[in-house]
């Protein structure tokens, strides 16, 4: 990072989340959407230039179960108390982990804790002045298709309702503990998490399926994290037009990503802009990996001057994780324009 730019503070971004002002620039959490290390030989390079510009949250993973595998020092901490009968490398979408409701009674009695100690990680440095984020992935509905596939987990809505509802309540449960630890034990200011919920052209399901199986349990969740003093950060990818009113209506802090080409993102920043945080990613489909470097500063200017407000609700992205074939030269234009441009629009200066 250069020594003239420096992470904003925890508090200018607790203002600008919550539309009371924006800070000396628009915030940039762009790195978390980068892994150097998928880029080979050049990891180094990559990580070089993730490092020129500051990121304005401290990402934290927390250890959630997984589906099969369960830690040496508790059997239970797994979502499923049976082992994986699927051959390697199985998608589990495509496939049913739990392949019968008559296997839930089993499940859910041998739940995992979020009393778990794992669950928090080791090693992580003391608190400092920036803003701190716990991150897990896959709240509901990619739970959901995780164990029961993806065919049907969008069946089981219609035919298998009561089930649905007693998983997702078991989760519920799960993480409401998951958020009173991590606050507790690492004083963050967010929790992020995971429910791609919408396609590239509409949504997975109805805004009554939405109303019916998420929006309870959501809210339930984003209203036990603003209660321990947490902002709630959602990333879900796809069209999710129709279920933005109700996200806001829920207290949802922080959207992600407004995806580039699934909606249109002039009539949500104009209809939506003013009532929640967009963390708004920059298309990693077209112009990031195959742009150039002059294109991707276009569409960094472009994507402050449709979101931004005075009032702040503005944090930059890419709108999901790069990919390998993203050059170096585009990473570093995307960042270099996000902290210099974004500098200038709230100065009034563009």
């Amino acid at each position: 990072m250069s020594n003239n730019r420096k992470p904003l503070t925890r508090e200018q971004m607790k203002r600008v989340i919550e539309g009371l002002g924006n800070a000396d620039r628009i915030p940039i959490a762009v790195q978390t959407w980068v892994d150097p290390n998928i880029f080979g030989t050049k990891a180094d390079e990559y990580r070089a230039v993730l490092n020129e510009t500051p990121c304005d949250i401290e990402k934290i993973n927390l250890n959630i179960p997984q589906i099969f595998d369960a830690p040496a020092d508790d059997p239970s901490y797994r979502w499923l108390n049976f082992d994986n009968p699927f051959p390697a490398g199985t998608a589990l979408d495509a496939v049913s982990a739990l392949d019968g409701w008559e296997k839930l009674d089993s499940v859910l009695a041998d739940f995992p804790s979020p009393d778990y100690p794992g669950l928090i990680p080791e090693n992580i440095p003391p608190k400092s002045d920036r803003y701190r984020v716990g991150l897990w992935w896959y709240w509901l509905f990619e739970r959901l298709w995780s164990v029961r596939g993806m065919e049907n987990a969008l069946c089981d809505f219609y035919e298998n309702e009561e089930e649905v509802h007693r998983l997702f309540r078991a989760l519920t449960d799960f993480y409401k503990g998951m958020l009173t630890r991590a606050k507790k034990e690492l004083d963050l200011d967010a929790i992020w998490t995971s429910d791609d919920i919408g396609t590239q052209t509409s949504a997975f399901f109805s805004l009554e399926i939405f109303r019916t199986f998420f929006k309870p349990y959501y809210q339930e969740l984003i209203e036990h994290a603003h209660s321990l003093g947490m902002h709630f950060w959602l990333h879900t990818c796809g069209n999710v037009r129709s279920f933005i009113p109700d996200l806001i209506e829920i207290g949802l802090d922080v959207l992600h990503p407004i995806q580039k080409h699934t909606m249109d993102e002039k009539e949500i920043a104009e209809k939506f802009g003013n009532d929640i945080c967009i963390w708004a990613g920059i298309d990693v489909q077209r112009v990031v990996p195959f742009g150039t470097p002059q294109e991707v500063r276009e569409e960094v200017r472009a994507m402050i001057d449709n979101y931004y407000r005075p009032q702040g609700r503005l944090i930059l992205a890419a709108g999901n994780n790069m990919t390998v074939d993203t050059p170096l030269e585009n990473l570093r234009a995307l960042l270099d324009e996000a902290y210099t441009y974004g500098t200038k629009i709230v100065e009034g200066r563009p």
